[in-house]
């Protein structure tokens, strides 16, 4: 076997932990959302995934290039504070279900950005028809049993926000890569910027919550799943597999997280898996081959 069909394999894996593990953050967030703010949640996942990652990797690491600098920066701002934020906004305005779908197209938009910045990959006929009949299966999955969809054109622009800004945060994460730079204290950095973004939203907040909220041993359960495996744990295997297979064809697995949602709340909730869901899940699946056939066929430019 290659290197180069190793460090797919990598990147493949790296990519379906990730999205395996953030299909069922759900379950930890609502369970939160009973104590605590979004923003105190968030401050206090990232946090905690800062330090395991200060430790594990020892430090983190210093930028060898001033401009260097500006790309940690962009990258904890999009993809840590920005696309948090307006994703959490978002559910205050319009139903679950929608915001599901619209974040969904966060693979186009890396594509779209990959294109206009330079060294994207170029989307061709099977990265649109995958897009088209992803989506298609996600709305099916989102939207069967919604009795009353709830819109709103403030909940959708942040949502479609939501998924432009993690778009530009793999295609600066996929720079960074380039640069040279060691996964985990590289995600550090990211984490540290992402955090001193949010200290304005967390002083505005009224960070922290009461002191009982977090002496709650399942509220720390909940924390540390989240802070510890969703964001650190994740984002480096998330990032890592951006170096092995690019942004965008690592963005595409992206489809498959309201599959992984549905699955986990059939096995753990029993929730009813309707007809349309399980349509609608073949449908994720597909559109994910199909995007991946794209990739595999066409060079990158």
């Amino acid at each position: 076997m290659t290197v180069e069909k190793k460090e797919r394999i990598e990147g493949h894996a790296a990519a379906l932990f990730s999205v395996l593990i953030w299909g069922t953050t759900f379950v930890s967030t609502k369970v939160l959302l009973r104590a605590f703010s979004p923003v105190e949640i968030m401050v206090t996942r990232f946090a905690l995934g800062f330090l395991a990652l200060l430790l594990v990797g020892r430090g983190w690491v210093k930028a060898t290039e001033r401009r260097h600098e500006l790309y940690f920066a962009a990258a904890g701002l999009f993809g840590v504070t920005l696309y948090f934020l307006m994703e959490n906004i978002a559910l205050t305005y319009a139903s679950a279900s929608l915001v599901g779908v619209l974040v969904a197209v966060s693979p186009l938009c890396t594509a779209v950005f990959g294109r206009l910045f330079g060294g994207g990959e170029r989307m061709g006929k099977w990265f649109v028809a995958g897009f088209a009949v992803a989506i298609t299966g996600i709305a099916l999955v989102s939207f069967s049993g919604v009795s009353e969809m709830h819109f709103s054109p403030v909940g959708a622009v942040l949502a479609l926000a939501a998924a432009a800004v993690w778009g530009a945060y793999s295609t600066v994460v996929r720079r960074i890569g380039a640069f040279g730079y060691k996964t985990v204290p590289a995600t550090c950095r990211v984490f540290g910027y992402g955090l001193l973004f949010l200290v304005p939203f967390a002083v505005w907040d009224g960070f922290p919550a009461p002191a009982a909220a977090w002496g709650d041993p399942v509220h720390v359960a909940n924390l540390l799943f989240l802070g510890l495996c969703a964001s650190a744990l994740c984002f480096v295997t998330w990032n890592r597999a951006v170096e092995r297979l690019g942004a965008v064809r690592t963005s595409v697995y992206v489809y498959i997280v309201p599959v992984v949602t549905i699955v986990f709340s059939v096995l753990i909730l029993h929730e009813r898996l309707t007809p349309t869901m399980a349509v609608g899940t073949m449908l994720a699946l597909a559109g994910l081959f199909l995007s991946e056939k794209r990739e595999t066929k066409v060079e990158k430019a």
